[in-house]
């Protein structure tokens, strides 16, 4: 179990003091809509942070791929992505985009050891 930190912040001995915002986040998202959903998904938010750091602790090749709110719309090919940090006005994207995004990523070198962002 995690214990309660600051809302939008995470301790970690990796990270001692992560970002409080991403930089892919416009200003809706970063000084009203984000800090409303980070106290309201505080634990959510501290268990990706802990999976992450386990991730970047363990040694193995690994990417990260934060998709925003999914949808069961079918695969578009329009995706955008954005390495290490959230795609800039990125709301939704479907379950096919991110799925069709990781097989694609498999086969680039410059995407592993990184957090990904995905979005229509």
């Amino acid at each position: 179990m995690v214990s309660a930190a600051p809302v939008g912040v995470v301790p970690s001995p990796g990270r001692p003091r992560p970002p409080r915002r991403d930089p892919g986040d416009g200003p809706l998202m970063r000084y009203l809509l984000g800090p409303a959903i980070r106290r309201v998904l505080r634990r959510h938010y501290a268990d990706l942070a802990l999976m992450e750091e386990v991730l970047r602790d363990s040694g193995l090749d690994w990417t990260v791929v934060r998709p925003p709110r999914l949808t069961d719309k079918p695969l578009t090919g329009a995706y955008r992505t954005a390495y290490g940090r959230n795609v800039r006005g990125g709301l939704t994207v479907s379950r096919a985009d991110v799925a069709h995004a990781m097989r694609h990523l498999l086969d680039r070198p410059e995407s592993v050891g990184r957090t990904v962002g995905i979005a229509n």
